[in-house]
């Protein structure tokens, strides 16, 4: 296995946190992405003539490539450098944001989107585990995280704003092509900033568990992508890949206990810390981008609300995360780590819980606003405990495919919960015939749903993870 010889370092603080801006731009342009693309769909579909099929392909393409390639990508981050990768994944994903925006049909469009889900794959573990390689001061470093986790987790509804305005203004294209600019001015900033590492002679890849990962966990994503399409869950497609995925990852888990060298190594999953955190964000993450997939259709077809306004809801949502995040470091040394996702968690529930109940009342909007800024108080709490819990004492050769995990058990979380939670609303919407446009009864039905993935988190929370140790304050070896 590889270990890790730091040769370069940046020597002053400001020199760290520009790194930390270099980083967080590239990480957040990969959040971004996913929820730009959202908004600016129905145009999109309108001038480049996309059936419902391709232009549920336009995101499930992106998905699954990115969810299929983390492990690889992450175990690649760790053989052949963190900063390597990440600048040329950057690169890589600016240009395939430049031919997505200047597509002229539907293949070139969906292409464009894979490619971009092949670079984000690589670029998202390498750049969580380039935050704790360049802050090894503990308090330092968890002022590090509670950064990279507000502008991770805000980014979903920054990018709705973003992306409403750009759609507005500039046109459909500009919601790729500003991934060019964002990534050219991370580049300027890390280039000089990111610190290098090398590998010391190491072991032989794992390439049989890491074509068995990759095809089984694409098949995986690609099941629950297929399955949120309408009708999806009455074609036999979903299933068969469904199948496919756990007899791939079934021989994927059969082959790390033999390899000399797994992808996967047990270590990183059986430690209780990190794999309740692993748990939390999938089931998090399953909830909360269940429930961002359906409110703006309340706001633009029930409360019609224009793209900008659909985003601009989502603000506060935002604003409350990162607040939380940036607290969460002093929160931690006041109280305990564990005690913080707790309660960030349950806050999270509860919240999730007022939404389902408020969205089928008249005049909602004002409870939707006070609901989601609460949930997005108590999803701060729990994204930058999590983000530092999964690299927190992991050997430096590790790191990456620690990240990588992390980013894993979130993109499948997420595809798990939009297929889940979009089928519960279309049969609760089809049982209310007489409703033109969106049905708030069928909403919240389908929020109560989200609100059970938040409670299993929580029970993760309360359960899994450890008192003493959750999320440990040590330093990579």
């Amino acid at each position: 296995m590889s270990s890790f010889v730091q040769v370069e370092t940046t020597r002053t603080p400001v020199a760290r946190w520009i790194a930390l801006a270099a980083i967080t731009t590239a990480a957040l342009m990969v959040v971004l992405d996913a929820s730009v693309i959202n908004i600016a769909l129905p145009r999109m579909q309108q001038e480049l003539e996309l059936s419902d099929t391709a232009r549920g392909w336009a995101v499930t393409a992106y998905a699954v490539t990115f969810g299929g390639l983390l492990l690889l990508g992450g175990r690649i981050a760790d053989h052949v450098g963190r900063k390597r990768v990440l600048m040329v994944s950057l690169s890589g994903f600016a240009v395939a944001s430049l031919i997505g925006g200047l597509a002229t049909g539907p293949g070139m469009l969906i292409a464009a989107r894979a490619l971009q889900g092949v670079f984000a794959a690589a670029l998202a573990p390498a750049a969580l585990s380039l935050v704790a390689i360049t802050f090894t001061e503990p308090r330092e470093r968890a002022r590090a995280f509670a950064v990279f986790a507000a502008a991770q987790g805000s980014g979903g509804a920054i990018g709705l704003l973003l992306g409403g305005a750009l759609t507005e203004t500039l046109g459909w294209r500009w919601s790729l092509f500003i991934n060019v600019p964002i990534a050219l001015f991370a580049l300027v900033l890390g280039l000089p900033t990111i610190v290098r590492v090398r590998p010391q002679a190491g072991g032989r890849h794992d390439i049989p568990g890491a074509v068995l990962a990759t095809i089984g966990s694409s098949a995986l994503v690609a099941a629950f992508s297929i399955a949120s399409e309408p009708g999806g869950w009455a074609s036999p497609t979903p299933y068969a890949f469904l199948a496919g995925a756990l007899l791939l990852i079934g021989a994927f888990v059969g082959r790390q206990r033999r390899a000399s060298n797994p992808l996967l190594p047990r270590r990183i999953v059986a430690d209780r810390t990190r794999g309740g955190a692993y748990l939390m964000a999938g089931f998090t993450t399953a909830g909360m981008f269940g429930m961002f997939l359906l409110l703006p259709y309340y706001l633009q077809d029930h409360l019609a609300f224009s793209p900008l306004l659909t985003g601009a809801v989502i603000v506060p949502f935002s604003a409350a995360l990162v607040l939380a995040s940036l607290l969460v470091p002093a929160l931690v040394r006041r109280l305990s780590a564990k005690t913080v996702l707790v309660g960030g968690i349950m806050t999270a529930t509860i919240a999730m819980a007022g939404l389902a109940v408020i969205i089928a009342l008249p005049d909602a909007l004002a409870g939707v606003l006070v609901s989601t800024t609460v949930m997005g108080a108590g999803i701060g709490f729990v994204f930058a405990p999590l983000n530092s819990s999964v690299v927190a004492g992991v050997a430096a050769g590790d790191v990456g495919v620690a990240s990588a995990m992390l980013s894993v058990t979130q993109q499948i979380g997420g595809a798990v919960g939009v297929a889940l939670l979009n089928g519960i609303y279309v049969i609760g919407a089809t049982a209310h015939p007489e409703l033109d446009g969106i049905s708030p009864e069928a909403l919240r039905s389908t929020f109560l749903v989200a609100t059970a993935f938040y409670a299993i988190s929580a029970v993760v929370a309360l359960v899994v993870i450890p008192t003493s140790r959750s999320p440990r304050s040590e330093e990579p070896n």
